[in-house]
């Protein structure tokens, strides 16, 4: 029954998420609801949890994880998704800004994508706090949707070689239970008062009238999507709309090309810029040979 009503209030919820990993969520919710139980291992593929999805310090600088799927709250799918709660990132933020010994906030991105609730009010902050010390969005896999919603109030997106960032778009989903239940003997009877108060039931299709309406807020959250990644990048609306990825997935190459991010480098490589000495440093012998080979390549070319 619990997952049957996480499952309901997935479908209430517009998401800016990857395809793929909300299609995998969707599954399992419903995998569970019907009573099937998956193996840990199975989890594990559909699960972000990390022991080391925690905020640290190195050196000044402080790392904050922004991980797994991404909710206003994470109550409501913690059992799954191992992600990151727009909140408690709020506070992770804030109090690294106030620290006089951090100097510089390096966010450690991760993430499909999550909830819309939440977001843009989480991008607006982190936009807010430039100035007061530099703050790197650093993706080390994917930074897609909502996690590139957020991370774009960064001063500066640094994308690993392999990563990829994107996916502007939102997702809604309708689950019409009625044939199922039909099946198992169920006959569900919705009373309400007020016009629209149970269009959006699960125990019947949706009609042309409300999925009209849930376009159009699909589309305004879209707007709002696009319109703060365009104040926070610098670019102009139609540059975002008819560009960076337009929902799909980007390269590292090319989102830099594109003005999506703004360079590609490891994390070692991010953190060693403030400071921070993240590899031993070769020896004067193994210096020695590294010269010496190049000089062995000039002298044979």
């Amino acid at each position: 029954m619990k997952y049957a009503h996480i499952l309901m209030a997935v479908a209430s919820e517009f998401w800016a998420i990857d395809a793929a990993k909300f299609d995998q969520i969707v599954a399992f919710l419903a995998l569970q609801a019907a009573g099937e139980k998956l193996t840990a291992e199975q989890v594990a593929k559909i699960s972000n949890k990390s022991a080391n999805d925690v905020a640290r310090r190195d050196g000044a600088v402080a790392l904050l994880p922004l991980r797994g799927v991404l909710a206003n709250r994470m109550s409501m799918m913690s059992d799954i998704s191992g992600g990151t709660s727009y909140d408690g990132f709020a506070r992770q933020l804030d109090n690294a800004v106030a620290d006089s010994d951090v100097k510089a906030i390096v966010i450690d991105v991760d993430s499909p994508g999550g909830v819309v609730t939440g977001a843009d009010e989480l991008s607006s902050r982190i936009f807010a706090a430039r100035g007061t010390k530099p703050i790197i969005a650093h993706v080390n896999g994917s930074m897609a949707s909502a996690a590139y919603w957020v991370g774009s109030g960064a001063d500066e997106i640094v994308l690993t070689p392999s990563s990829e960032a994107g996916s502007i778009g939102i997702l809604g989903v309708h689950d019409d239970v009625s044939a199922a239940l039909e099946k198992a003997g169920v006959k569900k009877t919705v009373i309400s008062a007020g016009k629209f108060k149970a269009e959006g039931s699960p125990f019947g299709p949706l009609s042309e009238e409300a999925i009209a309406h849930r376009n159009e807020r699909a589309q305004h959250y879209y707007d709002t999507f696009v319109r703060r990644v365009a104040e926070n990048r610098g670019r102009p609306l139609s540059a975002v709309r008819d560009g960076f990825g337009q929902g799909r997935m980007v390269t590292s190459a090319a989102a830099v090309a594109e003005g999506m991010a703004d360079r590609i480098a490891s994390l070692d490589e991010t953190l060693a810029r403030f400071g921070v000495r993240t590899q031993a440093q070769p020896s004067k012998t193994r210096a020695f040979a590294i010269e010496r080979e190049r000089r062995a390549l000039d002298l044979n070319s």
